[in-house]
């Protein structure tokens, strides 16, 4: 996976991409996507190429048949503190129509500055008369996870978007925890509604899982915090 990296390292070097912006170009039935942005979300939105504090930028292709490829570097490895990580992916999205349609696919993680191992996500995606479904398991070094996620902004009424996500958790190794416990697996859940109001995204989200108490401190999942937590928050965008 060195070749890759050094691939898409250069080939951002040598583009003046400024911040948060994408250069698109067509080659033929390919379309080629430049940026320091992620370009694409996979599984219906589930999957999503993270960006660190550090320089970050990738590349995306794909073609009419459906098929893409890209590689995404949350970080380019020029801060000691955010060693190299290069994601390579490959999926395959075909709509049947405007109302059905599904995605498969595989993101492979590879971290050459470090010494651990490498790891994979397995993703699949369909969309169903507005509404999305997601799903993903990970296979990385010290957990395995699964996860389930729904959309159902389609068919809700009074134009609220309501989407749900569930993932277990399995830990390579198990955790101690106070009181001479181990915590060896562990699940966390998600519902958010969401409306828009004159041009702000009004967003109230629940969230919890499974673990309680000291057993908190084996937490590592999505959400912001091991206990049930209630958000709320409003977004606008100005450009």
């Amino acid at each position: 996976m060195r070749k890759p990296a050094t691939l898409a390292l250069s080939l951002l070097l040598t583009c003046p991409i400024a911040l948060g912006q994408i250069i698109q170009r067509d080659l033929g039935d390919f379309d080629l996507k430049l940026g320091t942005s992620p370009s694409r979300s996979m599984a219906q939105g589930l999957v999503k190429p993270a960006s660190s504090d550090s320089l970050h930028g990738g590349l995306d292709l794909s073609h009419d048949s459906g098929w893409y490829f890209g590689q995404w570097s949350p970080s380019m490895g020029l801060n000691p503190a955010s060693p190299l990580e290069v994601d390579a992916y490959l999926g395959f999205k075909r709509p049947f129509d405007q109302t059905l349609g599904y995605e498969l696919g595989i993101i492979h993680y590879n971290y050459p500055q470090r010494r651990t191992q490498d790891s994979q996500e397995f993703y699949g995606g369909l969309s169903l008369l507005g509404s999305r479904f997601g799903a993903a398991f990970s296979n990385d070094p010290t957990m395995r996870n699964s996860t389930l996620f729904a959309d159902l902004s389609g068919n809700s009424p009074f134009d609220i978007g309501i989407s749900v996500k569930y993932t277990a958790y399995q830990l390579t190794n198990a955790v101690a925890v106070a009181n001479g416990n181990e915590v060896a697996g562990f699940n966390d859940w998600s519902i958010k509604f969401s409306r828009p109001w004159r041009g702000i995204d009004l967003k109230l989200i629940y969230s919890d899982s499974s673990l309680r108490g000291s057993n908190c401190s084996a937490y590592a999942g999505h959400n912001p915090q091991c206990d049930g937590l209630l958000t709320f928050k409003a977004e606008r965008t100005f450009y």
